[in-house]
């Protein structure tokens, strides 16, 4: 059996730290997507860990076993857990799906820091607000009122745009998915600088990219590669 990550909550946010024997070579705080939790990325996070790349899951609010509701306060959260991180990891990167890649990459645009920052399908403010107001993002607790006012004040492409000068963006969407339209990526990859990448695999759905060994394989590479650490 895989040895167990360190559990640990900051703040009311409930976490879980995979430190592989040596030095870590980078660090990845991983975001999930709506109505998930850490443990959907725990595949994700031991191979980071054979890589010696530090990983870092942790639930959303609203989700799992973190305090509070999901709202404005989420990229703020993201960005706690990349200081977190920081204690452990010299680069640290973020890799998010879905609702995870929204969020990760509005905290990239934050932290001009961040060596790198991985989305998989990820999905800009209309399509969250349309599962708000349609209920399909409501599997979780949420601020609705405050979330919606929230969304409606982002853009997603704009924060693309808006990444560290020193900050890669790795995009992977499946040209499948029923959820999100993989010209959205195709858009974002568009609107960033370089260093820069952009994957859209035949078929798919939304979820199948996630739990793909090769291209989290290729996420790592990729991580690895804009921390100077392969």
């Amino acid at each position: 059996m895989p040895a167990p990550p360190q559990l640990g909550e900051l703040d009311g946010l409930a976490y879980a730290l995979f430190l592989p024997e040596s030095e870590p070579r980078a660090g990845v705080v991983i975001l999930h997507g709506a109505g998930s939790a850490k443990e959907s990325h725990f595949d994700f996070a031991r191979g980071c860990r054979a890589d010696g790349i530090a990983a870092l899951a942790y639930d959303a609010r609203g989700h799992g076993r973190s305090d509070g509701a999901f709202g404005p306060g989420a990229i703020d959260d993201a960005l706690a857990m990349v200081e977190l991180l920081r204690r452990h990891a010299g680069p640290v990167a973020l890799r998010g799906s879905s609702m995870g890649g929204f969020q990760a990459i509005h905290a990239g645009a934050r932290d001009p820091s961040l060596c790198a920052v991985v989305a998989i399908c990820p999905a800009p403010e209309e399509i969250l607000l349309r599962g708000l107001r349609s209920g399909e993002l409501l599997r979780f607790r949420c601020d609705v009122a405050a979330t919606e006012r929230w969304l409606r004040s982002l853009d997603l492409y704009a924060a693309a745009a808006a990444l560290g000068p020193d900050t890669a963006l790795l995009l992977m969407h499946a040209r499948g998915d029923e959820q999100i339209p993989w010209t959205v990526s195709e858009e974002l990859h568009a609107a960033a600088h370089e260093p820069k990448r952009l994957l859209v695999l035949p078929g798919g759905h939304h979820r199948s990219l996630q739990h793909d060994l090769e291209l989290q394989a290729v996420s790592r590479r990729f991580v690895l590669d804009a921390a100077g650490t392969r």
